[in-house]
């Protein structure tokens, strides 16, 4: 599925002035999805940032000697052996020295390094040329999370518990993985992609039914008369990506020194009636559906109102990405 949204500033509240989805059917085309996205849309400006995810996307932590922001970029290129999957020649990679480094005293620091194959980058940015679009950025839909949780004013001073600073999880379930970014202090400090999202457990309705994997996604999202189908068929689904979710917050407590009070769930994996709360029972931990529109307002006018607030939960990347271009 492709979705986008468009966030102008009215002064300085930005507001939902634009919304769009559309389904990639099998065999589908991508620009012909986002041909239609833009055509329904009713988007004012032609700047866009896109994401990238999946297994061509590469983040990783790298712990290194204090230095200046300047000095960063290319010291990084000396550690890339050690962190990268990839030839050098074939990504494109940045790098951000995280605010919250340790004491002052102390002489390390993190260092996130992202990077992306290059083919990717570029079928992104033929498909959203060919559509007259001028791209400004190309995001990861982890850190994506992150700036739709900043945006929707969701941030808060985690105070210490106990020696440990609070941390929240923001978790995506997407069509065929799920992303989750901790974060602390207004910053990531951890980020993984899960190979479980909402394909998964479509499929698994599909076998249990009996019936085609597009007649399935329909049963899966309005399920009222096969509730006790639906439910068997993607509990395990469910059951082994809230195990790898534990395992992620287990990893990044027992590493960062950080206590995650709370997961944030989004996605079209949550939209599934009895997700949230069945990854909440298998995790042990706090968690509920994210809303990304709270607290935004939503230009009636040029937005249907209804057919956004049914697809919110589905929209944190969308939104996250939306919030880099500012329509004036």
């Amino acid at each position: 599925m492709v979705k986008a949204v468009e966030i102008s500033l009215d002064g300085p509240e930005p507001v939902i002035t634009g919304f769009a989805r559309a389904e990639i059917p099998p065999g589908g085309a991508v620009d012909e999805a986002v041909s239609q996205v833009l055509s329904e849309g009713n988007f004012r400006s032609k700047r866009v940032v896109t994401g990238v995810s999946g297994q061509s996307v590469v983040v990783r932590y790298v712990p290194m000697m204090k230095m200046r922001d300047s000095e960063v970029a290319q010291a990084i290129r000396f550690e890339t052996d050690k962190y990268l999957p990839f030839d050098l020649e074939e990504v494109v990679m940045d790098c951000q020295a995280l605010r919250g480094n340790g004491s002052e005293d102390s002489d390390q620091m993190t260092v996130i390094l992202a990077a992306c194959r290059k083919e990717l980058l570029e079928q992104q940015m033929s498909v959203v040329q060919g559509q007259g679009l001028r791209p400004i950025a190309v995001d990861l839909d982890l850190f994506a999370l992150a700036n739709a949780w900043e945006l929707c004013g969701l941030v808060e001073e985690e105070l210490p518990d106990e020696g440990h600073e609070k941390a929240t999880a923001l978790v995506d379930i997407g069509a065929t993985h799920a992303s989750i970014n901790v974060v602390t202090g207004g910053e990531s400090c951890f980020s993984r992609e899960i190979n479980i999202g909402g394909q998964d457990m479509t499929q698994a309705v599909a076998r249990r039914l009996g019936v085609e994997g597009f007649e399935a996604e329909a049963i899966k999202r309005a399920s009222e008369s096969h509730q006790a189908d639906v439910t068997g068929a993607i509990m395990p689904v469910l059951e082994d990506l809230s195990n790898e979710l534990s395992l992620s917050i287990d990893y990044v407590e027992h590493h960062e020194g950080v206590t995650v009070d709370e997961m944030l769930l989004s996605g079209g994996g949550v939209l599934v009636q009895g997700s949230a709360a069945y990854i909440e029972q298998i995790t042990n931990r706090s968690a509920r559906t994210w809303n990304p529109l709270e607290g935004l307002r939503v230009d009636v006018n040029r937005v249907d109102v209804e057919e956004l607030e049914a697809w919110a939960p589905s929209l944190v990347v969308a939104v996250g990405l939306a919030s880099r271009v500012r329509v004036e």
